[in-house]
């Protein structure tokens, strides 16, 4: 798929997690959240265990993701925890460690996710590498339940990572396989 990790300059420094896909075009901002996901979401975020209480929210910088970061954020506070931090990323940077930092201060139980394919994959790539991250305790709105930002992560980048469907679905990341459940599924 032509993607591609190059060696970092400086001392010291391990592979870069950026993402090389030549001849790419922007792609389109992902679609509004809706009404059901976002209920779907602050449901999975509640019954996750162990109980989650302190999440950080990440977001594109497009319209749709910042209004789904901020959703999720009036909705958490003040019934279910505390937003730690609210933080946006650019689908191009040099390194994404200054997101990926400010996601993971404060030590969070959980984090809440949204945004375009590549610039979470670019990111989620970085949360990896440098920090103590993990996708088992991160949830994700509907546009990040795609297999192509699977791909664009890597093997076993995004494994535990889960997330709610625009119809109130669900769905999980499991051996770099997104497994969706409907919401007929739902127990």
């Amino acid at each position: 798929m032509g993607l591609t990790e190059g060696p970092r300059q400086g001392r010291g420094r391990s592979r870069s997690p950026l993402i090389r896909r030549p001849g790419e075009h922007r792609p389109a901002p992902p679609p509004a959240h809706t009404d059901a996901e976002l209920a779907r979401l602050v449901a999975l975020v509640a019954g996750a265990r162990p109980p989650v209480e302190t999440v950080a929210v990440g977001h594109g910088r497009d319209e749709a993701s910042r209004a789904a970061a901020h959703a999720f954020a009036e909705a958490w506070q003040p019934a279910h925890g505390t937003v730690l931090a609210v933080v946006d990323w650019p689908e191009d940077a040099a390194s994404w460690l200054r997101p990926a930092r400010r996601l993971t201060t404060g030590a969070p139980d959980a984090w809440v996710v949204t945004g375009a394919a590549q610039g979470w994959a670019q990111l989620s790539r970085r949360l990896r590498h440098s920090t103590d991250w993990r996708p088992d305790r991160t949830f994700a709105f509907a546009p990040l339940g795609n297999p192509a930002v699977v791909e664009l992560a890597g093997p076993d980048t995004l494994d535990g990572l889960r997330g709610a469907s625009a119809d109130g679905g669900s769905w999980y990341v499991d051996s770099g396989l997104v497994v969706h459940h409907g919401v007929e599924g739902l127990r």
